[in-house]
């Protein structure tokens, strides 16, 4: 356990910070530059603990990875220059390497065995195994390959039409990457268009795939061939930061070379419609990604009603959504958001805890939330669940609090932003 004690501040937050890499697109790095052929460099990746359980994993399996802090080289061998670990592969909390590697696995001819801490050993996986297994997947694990640990024989793979029955990046993308190794073409069609760095980046290493609209295919026909890639700033870091100067009166932050991919800057739309003050400046394309600088003010904000198509694009930003409402005018309605009972923790009821603790009022729904606005937080102490993004909401919430904030383990931080308390005292 990892105890912090945080006190409110006494004066506007202020100045310039660069978060960290995109998570998404760091796992996806790895993953892409290990199958293709060539040296890829990976330049700002993010060596949070579940990235690196990425770059583990593939080391185990005989991918040489080279690290000097945020910089990676990967020497790329194809398919044949992967071996079977000689070990179970161990992916700790990390979702995405998980679903993603269960999908990659699938197609490639090796045995593995796949397991996690006991948080990731909650988490469902049939939604993932369902449709490999109509590709010819053959997997086995606790509650017929509904959790890990898995084990995973490799074997030759069909291609599918298959329409997506919930809106998840996640499924998606293991879906694509069985793709790159099945006969045939392997179809994704999604009722609500989902983060695409996948197909991004899939494009970017040489693979043949076609997106159009809310559908892409995939086939096996390409070669994948090492490319450079810069990993822009990851917006849902940001977001705690756009929070800070949000509800801090007087404050403004500049926040750099932050990922604006379209698929996830659903905060900055949702924002803006409740009244934010946030500019974006020096937008430029890099490896396939547009990014760019965020500038924010103090702003006078107004409740909303948050859900439908919108919710795939700010997912994972609703905690810090939450905080921010708690001092809006009015009334915030969070809903079409289930799939946040099964994140890192219930993040619905983690959410409500918190900042119900803190002194907010928070009516929990199926699907979401009602945040009445307009509160004052009284501090108190917090309890993160084990999870980053609801360790980090807390500690946004103490600048504003009127007594200290006392968060009872802050260990899972180092997850998704190693440097977050660093770049808080930056600011303050």
């Amino acid at each position: 356990m990892s105890e912090v004690i945080l006190k409110p501040v006494k004066t506007p937050v202020s100045g310039e910070i660069h978060v960290p890499g995109d998570k998404s697109i760091s796992h996806r790095s790895v993953m892409l530059a290990s199958l293709a052929e060539g040296e890829t460099t990976v330049t700002n990746f993010l060596d949070g603990e579940d990235c690196m359980r990425t770059v583990q994993a593939f080391q185990e399996m005989g991918v040489e990875i080279k690290k000097q802090n945020t910089t990676l080289t990967i020497q790329g061998n194809g398919i044949a220059g992967l071996k079977e670990p000689e070990n179970p592969l161990y992916f700790g909390n990390s979702g995405t390497t998980a679903r993603l590697m269960i999908g990659l696995l699938a197609g490639l001819p090796l045995f593995t065995t796949i397991y996690g801490d006991s948080s990731l050993s909650k988490r469902p996986m049939d939604r993932v195994i369902k449709p490999l297994r109509q590709m010819g997947a053959v997997i086995d694990g606790r509650e017929k390959g509904s959790y890990i640990p898995l084990s995973l024989r490799g074997s030759k793979l069909q291609g599918i039409d298959y329409v997506m029955p919930l809106k998840s990046a996640q499924v998606k993308s293991a879906v694509l990457l069985a793709g790159l190794h099945a006969e045939g073409a392997t179809k994704i069609t999604e009722r609500t268009k989902t983060r695409d760095h996948t197909e991004n980046m899939l494009k970017a290493f040489g693979a043949s795939i076609k997106t159009e609209g809310k559908q892409v295919t995939i086939t096996n026909e390409k070669t994948l061939v090492a490319t450079d890639v810069h990993v822009p700033g990851d917006i849902s870091s940001a977001a705690f930061f756009i929070a800070a100067a949000l509800i801090v009166p007087g404050s403004k932050l500049t926040l750099k070379n932050v990922g604006l991919n379209q698929t996830r800057t659903g905060i900055i739309d949702v924002l803006i419609s409740m009244g934010a003050n946030i500019q974006i400046r020096n937008k430029q394309t890099i490896s396939g990604e547009l990014l760019g600088d965020i500038i924010v003010s103090y702003s006078k904000l107004t409740g909303t009603t948050i859900g439908g198509e919108i919710i795939p694009r700010l997912i994972d930003e609703i905690p810090i959504l939450a905080l921010i409402a708690t001092q809006a005018e009015g009334t915030t309605i969070i809903k079409d958001a289930k799939e946040l009972r099964v994140k890192e923790t219930d993040r619905i009821a983690a959410v409500d805890d918190v900042l119900s603790t803190l002194g907010a009022t928070i009516e929990p729904t199926e699907d979401g939330m009602k945040i009445h606005g307009e509160a004052k937080l009284h501090g108190g102490k917090a309890t993160s669940y084990h999870d980053h993004r609801i360790a980090m909401m807390a500690a946004i919430a103490s600048l504003i609090a009127e007594d200290e904030v006392v968060i009872d383990d802050i260990s899972s931080i180092s997850i998704s932003y190693p440097s977050f308390f660093e770049d808080l005292k930056k600011i303050k």
